[in-house]
């Protein structure tokens, strides 16, 4: 009985999500730039699914065999920075490029010199961080015989 009503909240949310991107769509389909979202939206499909999602699991995988060795999991203290650094990257991206720099500049009055620094500094503070952490939680457990 519970199984029957999981999939009916399923099939519910997933026909109120195609009805959502139905109706987006209407929208977008008179918009002469339609074609060029299409194809930036295609872009990233095929990036992340055939690019992206392989090196990442690779990744996953074989930080997954360092959990079988080492006595506490890096998974975790891997994972989240690399995640963080990532999502500011991608949202971050045309600044760190200095993509549109003259209308940039022209709008704040400042140039876009410092994206690509910040960001490093905040990728390495992410990872310093982690690192930290996980020598903390290593030395726990190996002086105290137990992690909590």
């Amino acid at each position: 009985m519970r199984a029957k009503t999981i999939r009916g909240a399923h099939l519910l949310i997933l026909l109120a999500s195609l009805a959502l991107a139905g109706y987006t769509a209407s929208f977008v389909l008179g918009d002469p730039l339609a074609l060029i979202m299409l194809v930036w939206f295609l872009g990233a499909v095929i990036g992340h699914d055939l690019i992206l999602f392989p090196i990442y699991a690779l990744a996953d995988r074989a930080t997954s065999l360092l959990a079988n060795i080492a006595p506490v999991s890096p998974l975790n203290y891997v994972r989240v920075p690399v995640l963080g650094s990532a999502l500011t990257f991608v949202l971050f991206f045309p600044g760190i490029i200095e993509q549109g720099a003259p209308t940039y500049q022209a709008a704040t009055g400042q140039t876009q010199e410092p994206y690509l620094v910040r960001w490093l500094i905040l990728a390495g503070v992410l990872f310093a961080t982690s690192g930290l952490c996980y020598a903390i939680r290593l030395y726990r457990s190996r002086v105290g015989g137990s992690v909590g």
